[in-house]
């Protein structure tokens, strides 16, 4: 079986680097898989890319032109939503000729439109669309928070604020994206039972099958280490005789990911806990200001900067001995699995897929949502556990368990034989 993957970036994102671990995954069950990008920064011979061009330049800065006017030429909101009005046909590659199924993942900022969707529905191959956030289930938003309109036609779209345009893009988009679904080949997977749920009540995907599954880990780069070596690793980055909380992202200062709550979190559990004073500190990675972050939360910040690669990434939870996920919208995060699976527990909001991750007080701690007060209740249970090991373990458990590569990857071929089968009736 030959299968294409669609993907905006090879490894930018939770999407690029869960695409490459599902590819990787169906490879080692002898799938001929690969994955065919915009944004590609490997060498790996299974990953191929567009040839770089003024065109795709001109995709994004269109795209974002057009959310902009709509939004009254304010930059909020300008990456919550896409519009998919410029991408790249891709149906003429010989890659997606020679594929028996079309497998697309995050396609987003001008890399496939609804014309290229158009073009690869009418190609009668069979697509299955991994869902990464809810964009293939609303008209514009990854995240529609608590807008319920995708559940009859999205109109008026809230991340566009308040406007007076004689066209209602958000109407429009999901107007053409119902007309695009109906009798197209496709199916949907979601990577948590949550996101499943929220896909399901789309109007716009009310015939489709959906199936949720999870998405692997790495289990060769996200493993158990010695913690003294792991943070010799790092140098003076990091220091040896500290509790070690570690909190991060892609862009740490993104509201998105609950900077605020984790700086209220760490003030209230400096309060809880005066003894700890000088005994707790704070890794940091991602991009943004961590001098600014240390002005404002009572504890020593160290920063790691941006980790680029699995084995950084690995050596930055085997340091810690606590992972903070204070996000405000979640799917299935990756980082949660590859802390769990090095033995790390973590915490985080009862939001999105997290509980079907994090086993309150088992692995973990559950806070409620957008409680700082909770999420400190949360950081002293695990740093002041007696069952500390206890809940490492129940953590790689948990991975070895749920996450497993060969396991997800025999529950896509199943997705992959009915879609097969669907097309040839």
């Amino acid at each position: 079986m030959k299968v294409l993957f669609l993907n905006t970036s090879e490894q930018t994102g939770g999407a690029a680097v869960a695409a490459g671990r599902i590819m990787r995954a169906l490879r080692e069950k002898g799938v001929e898989a690969r994955m065919l990008v915009r944004d590609r920064s490997t060498s790996d011979p299974h990953v191929l890319s567009l040839t770089p061009s003024w065109r795709l330049r001109r995709n994004f800065l269109w795209e974002r032109l057009v959310i902009w006017g709509a939004n009254r030429f304010s930059r909020r909101n300008l990456f919550a939503v896409d519009i998919a009005n410029a991408g790249t046909d891709v149906t003429r590659r010989p890659e997606f000729r020679e594929a028996d199924v079309i497998h697309l993942h995050w396609i987003n900022q001008g890399y496939l439109s609804l014309h290229s969707l158009e073009r690869i529905f009418r190609s009668g191959k069979p697509v299955v669309w991994t869902m990464h956030d809810m964009w293939p289930a609303t008209s514009l938003c990854h995240h529609a928070r608590e807008c319920t309109a995708f559940h009859t036609e999205c109109h008026a779209c809230p991340f566009l604020g308040e406007h007076r345009l004689p066209v209602d893009l958000a109407r429009r988009v999901f107007r053409r994206k119902a007309a695009l679904y109906r009798g197209a080949p496709l199916s949907f997977v979601t990577c948590s039972r949550w996101l499943r749920e929220q896909a399901s009540r789309s109007a716009l995907l009310q015939e489709k099958e959906i199936t949720a599954i999870p998405n692997p880990i790495d289990p060769a780069a996200f493993r158990p280490q010695d913690k003294a070596a792991a943070r010799k690793h790092w140098g003076t980055l990091l220091p040896g005789g500290q509790r070690l909380i570690l909190f991060g992202a892609c862009r740490f200062t993104d509201k998105r990911k609950g900077i605020d709550y984790f700086i209220d979190s760490c003030r209230i559990l400096a309060r809880r806990r005066p003894e700890w004073a000088g005994k707790v500190g704070i890794a940091l990675f991602g991009q943004g200001d961590g001098q600014q972050l240390a002005r404002e939360i009572p504890y020593p910040v160290y920063p790691l900067g941006q980790l680029r690669s699995g084995e950084e990434m690995a050596l930055a939870y085997n340091a810690a001995d606590l992972f903070v996920t204070p996000s405000l919208e979640e799917n299935l995060p990756n980082t949660i699995m590859e802390a769990m699976a090095c033995g790390l527990p973590c915490a985080g909001f009862r939001i999105g897929g997290i509980p079907e991750m994090i086993d309150h007080k088992r692995n973990g701690f559950l806070a409620d949502y957008k409680s700082a007060e909770d999420l400190a209740a949360g950081m002293d249970y695990i740093l002041g556990a007696a069952n500390y090991e206890e809940l490492s373990r129940a953590a790689i458990d948990k991975v070895a368990r749920c996450y497993d590569p060969a396991r997800i990857a025999e529950e896509y071929l199943q997705v992959y034989r009915r879609a097969l089968a669907q097309t040839q009736l």
